[in-house]
C-alpha cells in the first residue's frame, strides 16, 4: 500500500481526500502542531520520517478577506508554506500535488475561458499569493502538479462546524422559501467536490505543471442557477438578477479544461453538476419544492 501525506486535512477538501482514499492508501494527515508548514526544517523532517509516495497540499488561508487584512500571515502560509512542501517532496522523490485557485484569473481582461499559459496579474492578495506559489514551487520542484481549483460544493457535511457552500446554501434557501439572487457580472465554474476526488488520482501520473481542475462554465452565475432550476423542475420566475455585484469590475474565472482533458481528466459542466445534485436533494426530501422568492443570495469567500 502506497503512502500519502495530506496537509489541511481538517478543511473542506482535505477531509474529503482522507475519507476518499483511506482504504487505498496509508494516509498520514499531520496536524498543525505536528508539522508547521512555514518551518522548512520541520517539514523536511516529517517527510523524511514518513516517506510518502504522494503529497497532497491543501493547507491554506483561503478567505480572501483575511488575506487582504493579514497579507504577511497569509503569505507565509500560502506561499512560503507551499514552497517548503514542494521542496521537501522533491528531495524525497514524492509526487507533489498542490492546490491552487481560479482566483489567479481575477483581474484578467480575457473574455473567454482562461488557459493555463495566460499572462496573469491577479487583483486580490489571495490570487497573487496562489500565483506566486505556483511559480516558486515549480522552480524548486518542476515535477509538482498545481491544480487551479474552482469553487467547490458537496451535498454532504464531513466535519462539525463546516461552513455552508454553494449547493447547501441554495437548497436551504429553496426549502425555507428564502430570498435568492445571483450576480450577472460573475462567470465561474462551480464544481462538485466528488468529481475532484474522482479525478485526483489521475494527477499522480501526469507531468509537472499547472492545470485547470474543475467544472467548465460559460454562463454567468444568475443564468447558471436559472438553468439548474429549470433542469430540476423548479419554477425560477422569482429568481432575481443581482446587477450590482462585480458591476464595476466584472469577474470571469471560467477555466478552459483542454489541458486536463488531454490527460484523461473530465469534469461535467457546472449546470449539469448543480442540476443533478439539486435533483438528488429534492428527491431525498420526497417532495417537489416551490421556487424560492426573490432577494439577496450569498457568494463564497474564495
Amino acid at each position: 500500500m502506497k503512502r500519502m501525506l495530506v496537509t489541511g486535512a481538517s478543511g473542506f477538501l482535505g477531509s474529503r481526500i482522507v475519507d476518499f482514499f483511506q482504504e487505498k492508501y496509508e494516509i498520514y494527515a499531520p496536524r498543525h502542531q505536528e508539522m508547521e508548514i512555514t518551518d522548512e526544517e520541520k517539514v523536511m523532517q516529517v517527510l523524511e520520517k514518513y516517506k510518502p509516495d504522494i503529497v497532497i497540499h491543501c493547507a491554506a488561508i483561503s478567505d480572501v478577506g483575511q488575506c487582504e487584512k493579514e497579507p504577511e500571515k497569509s503569505w507565509k502560509i500560502n506561499v512560503d508554506g507551499s514552497i517548503n512542501i514542494a521542496r521537501a517532496a522533491g528531495k524525497i522523490q514524492a509526487k507533489c500535488i498542490l492546490c491552487s485557485s481560479d482566483q489567479v484569473y481575477f483581474g484578467s481582461s480575457v473574455k473567454e475561458a482562461h488557459k493555463e499559459e495566460e499572462t496573469l496579474q491577479p487583483c486580490n492578495v489571495y490570487g497573487q499569493e496562489k500565483l506566486r506559489a505556483e511559480q516558486e514551487c515549480l522552480k524548486v520542484n518542476p515535477d509538482c502538479v498545481l491544480l487551479r481549483l474552482s469553487w467547490m460544493y458537496d451535498t454532504k457535511t464531513m466535519c462539525d462546524g463546516e461552513h455552508g457552500d454553494f449547493i447547501k446554501t441554495l437548497f436551504l434557501n429553496i426549502r425555507n422559501a428564502e430570498p435568492l439572487s445571483y450576480p450577472v457580472h460573475d462567470r465561474r465554474g462551480i464544481t462538485d467536490v466528488n468529481e475532484v476526488l474522482q479525478n485526483l488520482e489521475k494527477t499522480f501520473e501526469i507531468p509537472g505543471g499547472v492545470y485547470n481542475f474543475g467544472s467548465p462554465n460559460d454562463l454567468d452565475t444568475y443564468t447558471t442557477v436559472g438553468e439548474a432550476f429549470k433542469n430540476a423542475g423548479l419554477d425560477a420566475k422569482n429568481l432575481q438578477k443581482n446587477e450590482l455585484a462585480f458591476q464595476s469590475n466584472p469577474r470571469n474565472l471560467s477555466m478552459c479544461q483542454e489541458k486536463a482533458f488531454n490527460c484523461g481528466i473530465v469534469f461535467s459542466s457546472t449546470v449539469s453538476g448543480v442540476s443533478e445534485n439539486l435533483k438528488g436533494l429534492l428527491n431525498d426530501e420526497g417532495c417537489c419544492l416551490p421556487a424560492s422568492s426573490a432577494g439577496e443570495g450569498t457568494d463564497d469567500k474564495r
